[in-house]
């Protein structure tokens, strides 16, 4: 197994949590640069993570420290256009969600000079760990049966003092409100659980911060299997929680917790007549490793080693990102929104707020 060179770009907080999980990889990782235009934060951080180089300057970083894996923990607004300086150079890239601002900030992916075979993986750490992996092996299948109903919320709170960095809560920063930079990781699961989305119908609004985005919103989802979906992401719930709950013909799969989970946090339950079964092909999958970044960074290694796609690549991210701008582009034009049907030209395809559509509607609705 390759011990991989990796580096963080942005010091911030989401940061410190990449050095640390990178530190439970097993030696599978060495961190051997940082880079963040604050030379005072930089300075702390890599003399609180023993990282031997700092730089100021992506392009310095990748032609000095020459990484194999870079990861992005820097605001919304700059991922894409760091992640294909990166892939130019040859280095693969972790980038934190969202992946992108919109859809055709994202397709530029497609068209991105890439040496030495980069690939692009964004940070979708629910996914990972064992129970996910036997949920989604078992939902479909004949044991737990057809998935019929679900619901999926991201129910958490964020003061107002919250939106004090000025990138947050803006559509040319951070790209939406909890739709894109909070639910997004929950509803992810939901879609790697469930499969393909087709059609959704969804409410935003703003209740009471002072943002420009949604605050809250809400979809109604039909998924290519038949199964339906509820799906709620708030930035006003005082108690905190993130759920997704699944009903099977023969069982019922959920999962709740708040900003990561073990296998503890999941929760079978049989329907009648179906006791056995359900409990004894849950408890035939292995349930150890829980969810978490170190979680995807060891399969992102794996996949590396194996010289196969990485796991999150560019091609799912892109569904979960589409999802998001469904969920825009059909609650400020009142109308269904179906998988594939926002392209270019469509006025949610370049952003989120659907050419000031958005901000708009937020605007004659919003709550004092």
């Amino acid at each position: 197994m390759k011990t991989y060179r990796v580096a963080i770009v942005g010091t911030g907080g989401i940061a410190a949590v990449h050095a640390a999980n990178l530190a439970r990889t097993d030696g599978r990782a060495q961190l051997v640069a940082a880079c963040d235009v604050d030379e005072a934060r930089l300075q702390a951080f890599t003399a609180e993570h023993g990282i031997a180089a700092g730089f100021q300057s992506l392009s310095e970083l990748l032609a000095e420290a020459k990484p194999d894996i870079v990861h992005l923990c820097t605001p919304p607004m700059l991922h894409i256009d760091q992640a294909i300086q990166c892939l130019k150079a040859g280095a693969h890239v972790l980038s934190e969600k969202p992946p992108a601002l919109s859809l055709a900030d994202f397709d530029r992916l497609n068209t991105a000079g890439r040496a030495n075979g980069a690939q692009f993986s964004c940070v979708f750490q629910h996914r990972f760990g064992d129970a996910s992996a036997a949920a989604r092996k078992l939902i479909g299948g004949s044991d737990f049966g057809r998935p019929l109903v679900a619901r999926c919320d991201t129910l958490w709170y964020r003061p107002d003092n919250y939106f004090d960095l000025p990138w947050r809560g803006t559509w040319k920063a951070e790209g939406g409100g909890p739709t894109m930079g909070h639910g997004i990781h929950q509803f992810d699961l939901l879609l790697h659980l469930l499969g393909p989305w087709e059609e959704v119908v969804a409410i935003a609004a703003r209740q009471a911060r002072a943002t420009s985005t949604e605050d809250l919103s809400a979809a109604l989802v039909r998924f290519e299997n038949g199964a339906t979906a509820t799906v709620i992401n708030s930035l006003l719930s005082p108690r905190e929680t993130s759920e997704i709950r699944i009903d099977c013909e023969f069982a019922t799969v959920e999962l709740t917790h708040l900003y990561g989970y073990s296998t503890s946090n999941w929760t079978v339950t049989p329907a009648p007549n179906h006791e056995s079964s359900v409990a004894e092909a849950w408890k035939a999958e292995p349930l150890e490793r829980g969810s978490g970044h170190s979680a995807q960074f060891l399969a992102m290694y794996d996949a590396l080693d194996a010289e196969l796609p990485l796991p999150a690549d560019a091609e799912s991210s892109r569904q979960t990102l589409e999802f998001a701008a469904a969920i825009y582009a059909s609650a400020f034009t009142g109308q269904a929104v179906r998988r594939g049907e926002i392209v270019a030209g469509h006025p949610f395809y370049g952003g989120m707020d659907g050419d000031g559509l958005g901000t708009r509607v937020l605007a004659s609705t919003a709550r004092a």
